[in-house]
């Protein structure tokens, strides 16, 4: 991330945000994914971290973006998961 474009105000004007945002737009209609899909994903994320974690359902935040393939850069969609951690559970048990 470019540090100077985080902190500048250009890279929030509303021009940038909806690019942003049609992009995306662009990447779920190309993959057939439907909101409904990432909450499916979003539910079944959550049953398999519970075994291991306590995490924060409410700050669970799950979407499909893009990412450039290192061999050959590429675009492909990628699902991208921001889980909060509360804590980790005993699992010696």
């Amino acid at each position: 991330m470019d540090l100077w474009k985080f902190f500048s105000r250009d890279s929030e004007t509303s021009k940038n945000v909806a690019k942003e945002r049609l992009k995306l737009v662009l990447v779920h209609d190309r993959t057939n994914c439907s909101p409904h899909f990432l909450d499916m994903v979003k539910g079944d994320i959550i049953k398999v971290i519970s075994d291991y974690m306590e995490i924060d359902e409410d700050g669970l935040d799950i979407k499909l973006t893009k990412t450039k393939r290192d061999y050959d850069d590429s675009s492909v969609p990628a699902l991208v998961a921001n889980i909060p951690i509360k804590k980790m559970k005993d699992r010696s048990r």
